[in-house]
């Protein structure tokens, strides 16, 4: 962490999971998290997903860094859980999978998942282990420009389970999405939970077995 802190304000350009390039001014480096200005919004990256990072050697970005739109200033160092607590309540940008991300607040930080409302998914539950990496909007603007009243932000009604496997055994024989449906088979019945595996009975009656550890996303349909 001391290497990454040698270059605080400098212009750099990271490779993240998914060879993923993102570059911009590097504002601040925590315990498991980073945060840099692309020069329009910060955002917020976990150290897990780091795979690179180098200097720019042409400086691209002349716009000075807003603090209306940083999370939180503290003198203590900065942590991927403190940040996603502060950032509950205000409306973000999030990627978990591909070039998809989704808009909308964060409810709730458990043990190893998030909970997050999107007016377009919903209730969505979120590894955090696949989070890429997060942007917070300012906090005037609400997800395409919806009152309070056709968004409300409030925690899931269901009682939270502290791990995402015992919350996902809740939802044993209904129907799901996993990884927001970026594959046919990843949507269907909820047969099993169990040793780090799931069962999904897809639409055409067939059994499809999915690894735990690769799952980002869960929301019911």
């Amino acid at each position: 962490m001391n290497g990454m802190k040698s270059f605080i304000n400098s212009e750099i350009e990271l490779e993240i999971s998914g060879k993923t390039m993102l570059s911009g001014v590097l504002i601040d480096v925590g315990l498991d998290i980073l945060v840099i200005f692309d020069g329009t919004r910060y955002l917020y990256i976990p150290l897990l997903h780091v795979h690179q990072m180098k200097e720019r050697a042409l400086k691209e970005i002349e716009s000075e860094p807003p603090e209306t739109f940083l999370l939180f200033n503290e003198t203590e160092p900065i942590s991927y859980r403190k940040t996603l607590n502060h950032a509950k309540g205000q409306f973000i940008e999030l990627f978990v999978t591909g070039n998809r991300s989704i808009h909308g607040y964060i409810t709730s930080v458990l043990n190893d998942y998030l909970v997050f409302y999107s007016p377009v998914y919903k209730t969505i539950f979120i590894s955090m282990q696949h989070l890429k990496w997060f942007t917070p909007y300012s906090h005037q603007l609400t997800p395409y420009t919806l009152g309070n009243k056709d968004l409300p932000i409030v925690p899931a009604s269901i009682p939270l389970a502290r791990s995402f496997e015992e919350q996902l055994k809740k939802y044993e024989g209904q129907l799901v999405v996993l990884d927001l449906g970026d594959n046919p088979e990843k949507i269907g019945l909820l047969k099993n939970v169990s040793n780090n595996m799931i069962e999904l009975i897809i639409a055409n009656g067939q059994a499809v077995i999915w690894k735990f550890g690769h799952l980002k996303t869960v929301h019911l349909p």
